[in-house]
């Protein structure tokens, strides 16, 4: 069996669109020991991705906080992989094309998550993982004037990076439909170009990134014909070869994940790549092959940016979160994906 990369569980959909206007959030304690029970043929996962948000872990985190979540994580024999940053204003953060103020809180944020990410690398629980970060600002505010606030996001990022290398660690920007700059692989690509810093990549989510090709909110980015046929595999392997080879090259931290071609919002969160379970009969990927796209260059050959990698079940109801086959059912499509594209 091949040992890398380590599979990893988000915890984050305990609390992406939960809370008011939707169904209450899965507190860290559950995420942690779903994740911990779960087992295919004597394999577990080996550990989480945190999100640095109440009610699963403060931004403003003591030292002692910090340890004591070491010690919960690591009692259940988990690790720590990458962290999410929360630069949203709700969560006391600002839009990154906002104004001075916004755009201070955004780094801010920022170098709060870099502070717990150095403290927990520090105590032994994470040996590698990033800082996740995106623009924080609507598609729909980003178009009001999109070269002038590509290039505010562009200049808050070089901030945020500064402020990460002084603690050692890298920024991921998420590939998502729902974020100003970052909802098409060509402003993406843009983006990651205009910032021009050593420790800043792309986080790639399977669930968000097929949806680049069929252009959601960035039409002119659109690789898929309009009605599109599903059960054309050629087409469709081409359209992810085309985007893959763009933005792999910057890729530093990769999600498994499924997707049935639609969007998805819940509670406050806007409407994204739908996640679907990973055996959804529904679902538009190959999500073993398809991963080999993100996992092994233009010949073939395996692409180890990343020792971890993460499955993201955003916005799953609660009660399918909180079945212990479901844990299961995602571990032994992580573990099919190591198999094919891992590493010793």
């Amino acid at each position: 069996m091949n040992h890398f990369p380590r599979l990893h569980n988000a915890m984050w959909p305990g609390l992406v669109g939960k809370g008011p206007g939707a169904e209450p959030p899965i507190d860290l304690e559950t995420m942690l020991n779903l994740t911990a029970a779960a087992q295919v043929n004597g394999v577990h996962f080996d550990g989480v991705d945190l999100f640095l948000s109440d009610p699963h872990v403060s931004i403003d985190s003591t030292d002692d906080q910090i340890k004591q979540l070491a010690d919960n994580i690591s009692a259940r024999s988990l690790v720590v992989g990458s962290v999410v940053a929360p630069v949203w204003p709700p969560t006391g953060g600002g839009s990154a094309m906002g104004s001075e103020t916004e755009r201070s809180q955004f780094v801010e944020q920022v170098q709060k998550a870099c502070r717990i990410a150095q403290k927990l690398r520090e105590l032994g629980i994470r040996p590698y993982g990033v800082v996740r970060i995106d623009s924080a600002a609507s598609v729909e505010e980003w178009a009001k004037d999109p070269a002038a606030n590509t290039k505010r996001i562009a200049e808050t990022f070089r901030n945020a990076c500064s402020v990460a290398a002084d603690y050692g660690e890298q920024l991921a920007a998420e590939g998502e439909i729902c974020w100003g700059a970052m909802h098409g692989w060509k402003p993406m690509v843009e983006l990651l170009e205009m910032v021009d810093r050593p420790n800043i990549g792309f986080q790639a989510d399977m669930a968000h990134t097929l949806l680049f090709t069929l252009g959601y909110n960035a039409p002119e980015c659109r690789i898929l014909p309009e009605g599109f046929d599903w059960g054309n595999g050629e087409e469709l392997d081409a359209a992810l070869r085309k985007l893959t080879n763009a933005l792999r090259p910057w890729t530093i931290d990769f999600h498994v994940a499924q997707n049935d071609a639609t969007v998805k919002g819940s509670g406050s969160h806007d409407k994204t790549g739908h996640h679907c379970l990973p055996f959804d009969p529904n679902g538009k990927l190959d999500i073993v092959r398809h991963a080999g796209f993100w996992m092994r260059d233009e010949n073939g050959e395996l692409h180890k940016p990343f020792e971890h990698i993460c499955w993201d079940g955003c916005m799953f109801p609660n009660a399918v979160m909180t079945k212990p086959e479901t844990w299961r059912d995602i571990l032994k499509v992580m573990v099919a994906v190591r198999e094919a594209h891992g590493w010793n």
